[in-house]
């Protein structure tokens, strides 16, 4: 069993049915229940997710998200901590990540994940302490 960080953009995918994305998300979904991992993220993930269906009128969808995050047991919401928020600080001092991903590493990186998987390729060439790898969808993970 591993801890598993999606970063924000994996739910989007899914929620929103992306069709080039969403279908690999879920096999990466599928891969993982069946192995037992547990599926982490932050917090401000969930911030993230419910931006777009706030911003288009959608409470359905809002609703929608709120109970996968909060009431599923599908999902365990890291917080952000004062610890949390030095980790952020040494990344943001050290790298030329932008705010929002730092966010989302020093939270992996706070709770020790085995696994950061992101679509974002400037993040997959990182290396953080605490988080053992970070991939992409592309990879030959699951």
């Amino acid at each position: 069993m591993s801890r598993v960080y999606w970063d924000s953009m994996l739910f989007v995918y899914v929620f929103e049915g992306n069709p080039t994305f969403a279908p690999q998300v879920k096999a990466i979904l599928d891969g993982m229940q069946r192995r037992g991992d547990v599926l982490c993220t932050s917090v401000f993930t969930l911030g993230e997710v419910l931006t777009g269906p706030r911003k288009f009128g959608q409470p359905a969808d809002v609703m929608r998200a709120r109970q996968f995050f909060v009431n599923s047991g599908r999902v365990e919401l890291l917080p952000f901590s004062v610890e949390t928020s030095d980790r952020y600080s040494v990344i943001r001092a050290l790298t030329r990540v932008e705010p929002a991903d730092a966010i989302h590493l020093a939270s992996a990186s706070e709770f020790g994940v085995e696994l950061f998987l992101t679509n974002d390729k400037s993040l997959q060439k990182l290396s953080i302490a605490g988080i053992h790898f970070i991939a992409g969808l592309d990879g030959k993970i699951f």
